[in-house]
């Protein structure tokens, strides 16, 4: 079994448990940004394994318990350092990770120095344009919207600002699923 491997059972396995504040949609989320990170360390020439690793945990600490959310960027590096670790990754590696993990939310806007670190943070964005239904679950269930008009623009907003926070050759692979959500969202 592969380190990725290894590593997606223990996100998937977290990510089902009861506690899991975002429910499934957030392990969805998880595994579509892994996926994504992926595909662009592969166009980019990224390191591919570190990349997908990346993806893996990079919200990973909000999938543990709701406490992680406002730091869940130091929150999931520490879990990545930790888990990684006990499966003898090397540590050069780790700091690589990391070091994307703590970067990728586009509302801290902290310098990405890796092709690593562009993949995931484009990665993160990429991903809610597969996960429309789990962003109106976040409205309606996570952040207690009560009427549709509310969660329809915060889907809208969400994807805006996704839209904006990526790279133009990320814009390129996901431009079709962008014009299909506002077409679906008017």
């Amino acid at each position: 079994m592969t380190i990725v491997e290894k590593v997606r059972k223990i996100i998937e396995k977290g990510g089902k448990k009861k506690s899991n504040f975002y429910g499934l949609e957030g392990l969805d989320h998880v595994l579509n940004v892994a996926r994504y990170a992926k595909l662009l360390a592969i166009k980019r020439k990224a390191d591919k394994e570190v990349t997908e690793l990346a993806g893996l945990f990079h919200d990973y600490s909000c999938l543990l318990d709701k406490k992680y959310v406002d730091k869940h960027e130091e929150h999931s590096g520490k879990f990545a350092q930790e888990i990684l670790s006990n499966l003898n990754y090397p540590q050069e590696k780790i700091e690589i990770i990391k070091d994307a993990i703590y970067c990728h939310r586009g509302s801290k806007n902290r310098p990405k120095k890796t092709l690593e670190a562009k993949c995931l943070a484009d990665a993160d964005a990429m991903a809610h344009f597969s996960e429309i239904p789990g962003l109106f679950y976040l409205a309606y269930v996570t952040y207690q919207m009560s009427n549709r008009h509310d969660a329809k623009n915060f889907v809208e907003e969400k994807l805006l600002r996704s839209w904006n926070k990526l790279s133009p050759d990320a814009q390129k692979i996901i431009q079709k699923q962008y014009e299909a959500a506002k077409i679906i969202l008017k």
